[in-house]
């Protein structure tokens, strides 16, 4: 059992965790997006990165943002975790302002980087439950192994220490953990990177999981044919403004060719999409 007492950190965030989640007044009616970014512009140290971002991810959607490197990927998903102030434009988090109220905003969300950071000297089920505590949570032994079985990680490994854990297997912990809090937004930073295709299966399979619970999933990466498998909707991202959207439809959901000419297509050119995918119309 995990003894908070022998953790230095924990008193520190109970400090700031300790509110129940609250709302933003009306921002929960049905339909009203979960992540919602509208007329954004914003950047670091007087560059602007961002320029006129429009973007909403809905409950129980896992929308793909795609774009080269500097194309603001990143940005976006800053602009949600309120590291990044836009100088025009709003950001909501379930209705909250992340700058103005950040601690309401992250409540609501889980946040999956490229690399996921555990207590190295700690087992899966006991990471699980710290980061619970640090949000203001506590949850017994039964939901933990609940939440690590759902997340498709093995029972052998729930009490061994994360030190030796694959990079899918810390992901797997991430997402029991995102599991665990029920938070209705999760966003994630090249989460494919790095793994092989039967762990980028795994990990897609996961994402439906949690879309199935409802959860509105952002991700940011370069893996196109991931993104096709598992997004409802695919963006690109270019130059700090989202050139397209491409909706999944029909039994194959997105013509992945098209969609590659496309990702590969230079900045003033824009690829033809195929009739299996239905663009949408960005302003």
């Amino acid at each position: 059992m995990l003894r908070l007492s022998r953790l230095p950190l924990f008193r520190e965030y109970r400090l700031t965790t300790d509110r129940p989640y609250l709302p933003a007044p009306g921002a929960t009616s049905a339909g009203d997006p979960v992540l919602d970014a509208s007329a954004v512009v914003a950047g670091y140290g007087g560059k602007t990165i961002l320029q006129q971002l429009d973007l909403q991810v809905h409950a129980g959607e896992i929308y793909a943002l795609l774009g080269a490197n500097g194309a603001g990927k990143t940005t976006t998903v800053s602009l949600f975790l309120g590291f990044v102030a836009p100088v025009a434009g709003t950001v909501r988090v379930v209705g909250h302002d992340p700058v103005a109220a950040p601690a309401q905003a992250r409540r609501h969300l889980a946040y999956i980087p490229e690399n996921v950071a555990l207590y190295e000297h700690l087992s899966a089920r006991e990471n699980v439950a710290y980061l619970l505590h640090l949000a203001g949570q506590q949850e017994n032994d039964a939901v933990i192994g609940a939440a690590l079985a759902a997340a498709g990680l093995d029972a052998a490994a729930f009490d061994r220490r994360v030190g030796g854990f694959s990079k899918g297997m810390r992901q797997k912990v991430a997402i029991a953990l995102a599991l665990a809090r029920k938070v209705p937004a999760l966003l994630l930073d090249e989460p494919t990177s790095g793994l092989d295709p039967q762990a980028t299966a795994e990990f897609n399979r996961l994402l439906g999981v949690l879309r199935a619970r409802g959860v509105a999933i952002l991700m940011v990466t370069h893996d196109l044919l991931s993104a096709a498998d598992v997004a409802d909707r695919i963006g690109f991202l270019e130059a700090g403004r989202l050139r397209e959207e491409v909706a999944a439809a029909g039994a194959d959901r997105f013509d992945v060719r098209a969609l590659h000419r496309r990702y590969a297509a230079p900045s003033s050119s824009l690829a033809p999409l195929a009739s299996s995918a239905q663009p949408v119309q960005v302003a």
